[in-house]
């Protein structure tokens, strides 16, 4: 099913992170997603997260439509040109895929491979704008599809934390006229500034997903806030986190981010949750949200 369709429908969309193994045993991670099957409307498959090799997005959603969970398939950027990403594009496809989530891709220096050759053939606008040609029947060099074209639901990213916000804004507005359908946002801990950011993109009359990014720990909190751009963890929460016992960490992790959710839900049209590995604990901040 197109995302786009439980939006029409008035439905607040709830979508989680998929991370793909670091090799082929694959059935765990599909396995742990069992628990999610009536809590989670999507499950987005990343695309060599962080620039680390791992297997797939486009097989991993294919099992995941194997199993009837509905996946989100997302497309970076980096490693392929235009030729690679449209051949992608058309596999997904013929895999039954509905759902893409369209990325320039973090640089491959920043990985496990640190020595790969970036490609960047095309950036996040151009590759949306690529896919929308597709599903008009043509390629990037103009030339006709044969037979029927490929249907999507076409997302993209924001980042409503970065300073400054205009620059994301534009982007943003070029990604709309480029096809994107729904966005997904980067971690959201500054409630105040999301709603600041809502409303100056109201004019777009796009679903936005607030990013949820559940904290392992304070080290973690302060890491996101002196490495990752557009990202800041407020000292009340890194003090709640560091005012517990290590023993009673998860649970206050998981009662921050349910509290989050139930601030931000009535500012956008659905939560992405980033759960970096704690897909099990999913359920549980759910519930602690109100769902």
């Amino acid at each position: 099913m197109k995302l786009i369709e439980r939006f029409e429908q008035g439905k607040f969309v709830i979508t989680c992170e998929v991370g793909p193994p670091k090799g082929i045993e694959i059935e765990k991670v599909i396995d742990e997603l069992e628990a999610l099957r009536s809590k989670v409307d999507a499950f987005n498959v990343t695309d060599l997260q962080s620039s680390v090799m791992r297997v797939g997005s486009l097989a991993t959603c294919r099992l995941l439509k194997d199993r009837n969970l509905e996946p989100i398939c997302q497309l970076t950027c980096r490693d392929r040109n235009r030729l690679g990403l449209q051949s992608d594009v058309l596999s997904a496809a013929v895999l039954g895929i509905k759902n893409l989530l369209c990325l320039t891709g973090d640089h491959p220096k920043l990985g496990d491979h640190p020595e790969a050759m970036p490609v960047f053939d095309l950036d996040s606008v151009q590759l949306l704008s690529a896919i929308k040609a597709l599903m008009d029947g043509k390629d990037m060099g103009g030339n006709d599809l044969e037979g029927r074209p490929p249907d999507f639901c076409l997302g993209a990213v924001v980042n409503p934390g970065a300073e400054p916000l205009e620059p994301q804004i534009m982007k943003m507005e070029k990604k709309v006229e480029a096809g994107a359908e729904f966005f997904q946002t980067q971690a959201v801990y500054e409630v105040d500034k999301f709603a600041a950011f809502i409303e100056k993109v109201k004019h777009l009359k796009v679903p936005v997903m607030a990013g949820i990014v559940l904290l392992k720990s304070p080290a973690m909190a302060r890491f996101m806030n002196a490495n990752v751009a557009g990202i800041y963890v407020p000292d009340q929460i890194i003090n709640e986190l560091a005012g517990v016992a290590k023993e009673k960490r998860v649970e206050k992790s998981l009662e921050i981010s349910a509290r989050l959710i139930r601030e931000l839900k009535g500012l956008c049209q659905g939560i992405h949750i980033m759960s970096l590995g704690w897909e099990r604990h999913i359920p549980a901040v759910l519930e602690m949200a109100g769902f």
